[in-house]
């Protein structure tokens, strides 16, 4: 899902396209949205695990983030910023879920290991034992290996998101690479893994503007 294919301004770096949106070019936003659909995806898989529900979180993230562009400062960067949205929205919608089915917790934490979500979107046999192996990390191993193995975030980026210092992150990527090595070994990481196809990208970019811009 490349960006620069579905835009017309590919050269406008994200803090013009927050000015201009700002100013009333509203139609710009879909340019963030289409650029950072695939990371947020990926990144809410590893804390929510249904791909239904994520979307829904991605959509609620973006418009909370335009709701909020005019007092947006560039104290981090866009890309951290709308990252910690995603996050905080999927930690609450994740602790919600969780109050309302207590009594079943325990056979929803099984169905995590024997029939996720995940497995309508498996088509390949490589694909499907490398999304489990990676959806059954402990979620604080989970998160950081999805942002510095899968979406290629920097040591920093992921400080910064986390609120973690260095030697946290590390010691984290450290773990969930250990505890996936036995069964993986050197195919865990692939661009194929939490696929989000360019179908699903026009729906989450068309309904966000759709809000924005009726």
């Amino acid at each position: 899902m490349n960006s620069a294919s579905h835009t017309s301004t590919p050269t406008l770096s994200d803090e013009e396209i927050i000015k201009r949106v700002t100013q009333g070019e509203k139609h710009l936003y879909k340019n963030l949205i289409r650029k950072y659909n695939l990371r947020l995806y990926r990144i809410g898989m590893s804390i929510v695990n249904d791909d239904a529900e994520v979307e829904d979180i991605m959509q609620t993230t973006y418009l909370n983030a335009y709701s909020q562009l005019a007092t947006f400062q560039n104290k981090s960067s866009f890309n951290t910023w709308l990252t910690r949205i995603l996050i905080n929205e999927s930690l609450l919608h994740k602790k919600k879920s969780i109050k309302r089915n207590q009594l079943a917790m325990a056979s929803e934490k099984e169905d995590l290991h024997n029939d996720t979500p995940l497995k309508n979107l498996m088509n390949k046999e490589l694909k499907a034992i490398l999304e489990k192996a990676v959806s059954n990390l402990p979620e604080k191993y989970r998160l950081v290996f999805v942002m510095r193995e899968i979406e290629e975030m920097s040591t920093q980026e992921t400080m910064d998101v986390l609120d973690l210092g260095e030697s946290n992150v590390k010691i984290r990527l450290t773990r969930a690479k250990e505890m996936l090595r036995n069964e993986l070994s050197d195919y865990y990481k692939t661009t194929q893994l939490f696929e989000f196809n360019l179908i699903r990208c026009d729906k989450v970019a068309n309904f966000v503007m759709a809000k924005i811009n009726p």
